[in-house]
């Protein structure tokens, strides 16, 4: 039993997804970890303001019971009070009243209606965002309180800036993680492209020498052939003939295909005609269109190769024995719709999305490359569209290919 292998090419595609993973994963934790110190010093910051706040409000209270002449009060006031000039704060009486203002940016031009409606608007931001601090004015004879005022305030333009930073952070490294990762995925496509592209001509070009090989020999037997044989040599030339398309087919790949408005109905005729005499007898094959000459943009080399994977897809999903049928509608909007039904063994619903991946195969022997290359015909070459309509276990199988009309 084989044991089973990696190729360079697949170890080298693996280790760049694996290295894909391992760039997100360190990046995310430099997220977390960034948002999560950033937390620490907003919460230290916060706590700070709290106490310069705290400070400032006793500084008030200490100064609206202090005679002017103090010297102590002189000192409060040029430490403590003036130096408060970052923190936004609003000194209310407790009837509600603004008795003092501080590091607000006021427009002096508006009118007084205009700027108490400014500050009651700043008063009510404080109030959502933190508890105001309890100032209490006594009398200096007994003591006793006679009113009662409250500081409130809100964060620093500094602090107010440091709690958005996270969010602007992360929105720079999702950015640039977008960019290195749809770059990633770019130059990764353009890698396989380039392969599939080198594979295909260089296939074109090995093929090119036995059909050259077998076309000479196919006249030197036709000189030489009963008529009996002559009916079995005109099949080999219609399989040369066939050798030939294919060679077109590859050399096609990775070139800009010439498109032209074709009748589908007579391209898909044609492939099934050809498919017939080499396939079981024991597969009906249906072509019908719901009006005569229905016509879309194709190559039709290349349009014939999709038909013919699909069809031979088709015909080892049945076991060959079973029905296929291909149904070509007119569709809206300059669309033409074929369907391509068989009564096979269906496809699991698991395995739907992996169906046109390349590689994948459910048969015991294959590439698993006819889906794929089908899917790059019709979409990329053709500008269309290919998706499994309708599937269900042992019941059969309807793809279904859109392709664009000219009007």
């Amino acid at each position: 039993m084989a044991k089973n292998s990696t190729t360079p090419s697949a170890e080298f595609y693996y280790d760049k997804s694996k290295l894909k993973w391992i760039v997100l994963t360190v990046s995310l934790i430099i997220s977390i970890a960034s948002i999560y110190y950033t937390d620490i010093l907003i919460d230290q910051l916060k706590a700070r303001e709290r106490k310069q706040i705290e400070l400032f409000a006793r500084a008030l209270e200490y100064t609206a019971n202090q005679p002017l002449e103090s010297e102590t009060y002189f000192f409060v006031t040029d430490q403590i009070l003036f130096q408060n000039n970052s923190i936004p704060t609003l000194l209310i009486t407790e009837n509600g009243k603004i008795n003092g203002v501080k590091n607000i940016e006021i427009d002096s031009s508006k009118s007084q209606v205009a700027i108490n409606k400014q500050l009651y608007n700043e008063l009510e931001e404080m109030r959502a965002t933190y508890e105001p601090i309890e100032i209490q004015l006594r009398d200096d004879k007994n003591d006793e309180i006679y009113g009662i005022q409250y500081v409130y305030y809100k964060n620093s333009f500094l602090l107010t800036q440091l709690m958005y930073y996270p969010y602007i952070q992360l929105s720079v490294i999702a950015i640039f993680g977008s960019i290195a990762f749809m770059a990633f995925n770019y130059s990764k496509a353009a890698e396989q492209n380039r392969v599939w592209v080198g594979l295909a001509k260089e296939t074109a070009h090995q093929l090119g020498t036995p059909i050259s090989s077998l076309m000479a020999w196919v006249e030197y037997f036709k000189d030489q052939a009963t008529m009996e044989e002559k009916a079995l040599i005109s099949e080999l030339d219609k399989d040369i003939h066939k050798l030939q398309v294919i060679t077109e087919r590859f050399s096609n790949i990775g070139s800009v295909p010439v498109l032209s408005e074709e009748n589908i109905e007579s391209i898909i005729r044609s492939s099934i005609a050809y498919l017939k005499p080499r396939i079981s007898r024991k597969v009906e094959m249906r072509v019908d269109a719901i009006s005569p000459n229905i016509e879309a943009i194709v190559n039709p080399p290349l349009f014939e190769w999709v038909i013919e994977n699909l069809s031979k897809n088709a015909v080892d999903a049945m076991g060959g024995v079973g029905e296929l049928n291909i149904n070509i509608l007119r569709g809206s909007d300059y669309r033409v719709f074929v369907d391509i039904s068989d009564t096979g063994k269906g496809i699991p619903k698991s395995k739907l999305k992996q169906i046109f991946t390349p590689g994948f195969t459910t048969k015991k022997r294959g590439w698993g490359l006819g889906l794929t290359l089908a899917k790059r015909i019709i979409e990329v070459y053709h500008g269309g569209k290919i998706f499994v309509k309708s599937s269900e276990e042992n019941k059969g199988t309807t793809f279904r290919i859109i392709l664009r009309t000219e009007s």
